[in-house]
């Protein structure tokens, strides 16, 4: 690593006003601004946060929905050397109580109100703040000072965004300069909370090297100053933060941010900015998918993004959105909040059925391992294994855990992640998920989503995931939950007929629910977690009606 020189966050803000100056480098709704102002803009930031307190490594939660703000804030807390920790905007108190304090997050950043979402009644029912002032002092959060609102007017025991800014007046631009020099590349810059797919959040630790990794990255997929970034994913979430955000700084593309996703909202930008670049799960591309069907736009200069797309479920969508958000090309990769983003990724110049249907190939700086997980041999192309990683950008680990960190690593020092893949005989990987996604049926090992896959092709159904209940007779069986098309009127025996004859008996699910919504994690990953406790509920209802 000493070949590749130390850079830091919050030098990234004053490197690109240098390079792109005035070109436009950030859109949020009505608002815009050129690389120079975002600058300026994190420079007014950073000397509030300080004057209201904030130290080289204090750790501060970010509770804020994407904002232009936002931006300027996660520059500024690199900038004066503190840790960040995004906090999921989907949580709600329990969740926020636990990540605050488990963070040991010294303040908190976050709304007022956020559209129906009343955030300071949640803080205020969370975090004792006081009757006068703004110094906290809860023993629930030994390390909580101050609580600062972005919002349309104060409120008590917190300090408001607009007197944090009129506040900094008071700390010079020397001030500034001298704290962000102090600041070592080698520390932790922020604690990025896992999603949550699988269990409680775990809090990965990374330092400034992610910015080789985003480097290395723009010129894998040519990101240029021509190019516009549209980011409809969350800032708080690993792909939204680096794809996004991030990426423009190093690139010099123009990076459109909005509030949520909505697929009109995304084509109708894509055709009024130009869009280049878009970044997404195959929950995102399937909306965009049908709604460019039923309402085409002119999307000619999409040009590329990622998207995972080795699972089998995903395959059916990305061949679809291929054909119809034509010339959008998808990359594949694969990455997780642990390992940073592309630890595999596909080429420009990748077949379509490599992009659809592989996670890419292994990118510079990283190995990895597909082994059998109870051997710990090396599994050969076509079988899958659990993977493993050894890289530059994995994390420094899990905060205060350090028997989850230890459990995550081997002798030999590869991070295990808990995912399954398989190579392919070319030396490309395909990622085909959690390993606790997996089922065993009868001694047999059934991926969910070879199933999923199929059934998605058909018209009648708009979602589909199939999750693992236990059986005396066979360990496990499929239990399918289902979200119908629109129009459609499909039954549970008609989502069987689908299968008969085309998959193995024992890949069937045993039982069809429907839903009208599935439950997401804020990135757009179903949380099969939930749908297994939701089968257990459901079932025993059954058999205790009938019993």
């Amino acid at each position: 690593m000493e070949w590749y020189p130390k850079r830091r966050f919050g030098d990234l803000a004053d490197e690109a006003a240098k390079k792109f100056g005035d070109r436009e480098g950030l859109v949020f709704k009505d608002a815009r601004y050129s690389f120079a102002e975002i600058a300026q803009e994190t420079d007014k930031a950073a000397k509030g946060l300080m004057a209201q307190g904030v130290k080289r490594g204090d750790h501060v939660a970010l509770w804020l929905n994407n904002c232009a703000e936002w931006v300027f804030i996660s520059n500024a807390l690199a900038k004066v050397g503190a840790v960040q920790v995004p906090v999921n905007t989907r949580f709600r108190t329990a969740d926020l109580e636990y990540v605050v304090r488990q963070s040991d997050s010294a303040m908190l950043i976050t709304h007022d109100q956020s559209g129906p979402i009343d955030y300071f009644g949640m803080v205020r029912e969370v975090i004792a703040l006081p009757e006068a002032g703004s110094d906290i002092q809860d023993d629930a959060f030994p390390e909580m000072r101050r609580v600062l609102i972005l919002g349309r007017e104060d409120y008590p025991g917190t300090v408001s965004w607009d007197e944090v800014l009129r506040s900094g007046d008071g700390t010079s631009y020397q001030d500034l300069a001298e704290r962000a020099a102090s600041v070592d590349p080698d520390d932790p810059v922020f604690i990025m909370y896992t999603s949550g797919t699988t269990g409680f959040p775990k809090g990965a630790m990374h330092s400034h090297i992610l910015i080789r990794n985003l480097e290395e990255r723009a010129f894998r997929m040519a990101h240029t100053t021509n190019d516009v970034i549209l980011n409809f994913l969350p800032l708080f979430h690993a792909f939204g933060y680096s794809e996004g955000m991030l990426m423009s700084l190093v690139s010099g593309a123009k990076q459109i941010v909005t509030e949520t996703f909505d697929p009109n909202e995304s084509l109708d930008l894509v055709a009024k900015e130009g869009v280049t670049i878009m970044h997404g799960f195959e929950a995102h591309l399937k909306a965009l998918t049908e709604c460019q069907l039923a309402n085409p736009r002119e999307i000619s200069t999409l040009r590329t993004g990622v998207c995972a797309a080795g699972m089998h479920s995903a395959t059916p969508v990305i061949r679809k959105a291929a054909q119809v958000l034509a010339p959008f090309k998808n990359l594949s990769g694969f990455g997780m909040t642990e390992t940073w983003l592309t630890v595999a990724l596909n080429s420009l110049d990748d077949s379509e059925e490599l992009r659809c249907e592989s996670s890419g190939y292994v990118c510079q700086g990283y190995e990895i391992r597909i082994s059998d997980p109870e051997t710990g041999a090396q599994q050969p192309p076509g079988v899958p294994g659990e993977l493993l990683v050894r890289g530059y950008s994995v994390m420094l680990g899990y905060y205060k855990k350090p028997d989850e960190t230890a459990a995550s690593f081997d002798a030999d020092g590869w991070f295990h992640s808990g995912d399954t893949a398989e190579w392919l005989a070319n030396g490309y990987i395909r990622f085909l998920g959690r390993y606790k996604d997996m089922l065993k049926v009868g001694g047999e090992n059934v991926d969910p989503m070879e199933t999923e896959g199929m059934l998605l092709v058909n018209p009648e159904i708009s979602q589909i995931a199939i999750v693992a209940y236990p059986d005396e007779a066979l360990s496990e069986v499929p239990v399918a939950f289902v979200e119908r098309a629109a129009g459609s009127d499909i039954t549970a025996e008609g989502v069987l007929d689908l299968c008969r004859g085309k998959v193995a008996s024992f890949k069937i699910p045993r039982h069809v629910f429907f839903l009208d919504e599935f439950p997401m994690t804020a990135s757009g990953k179903i949380r099969k977690v939930e749908l297994r406790e939701e089968a257990l509920r459901l079932l025993a209802d059954r058999t205790a009606s009938t019993g």
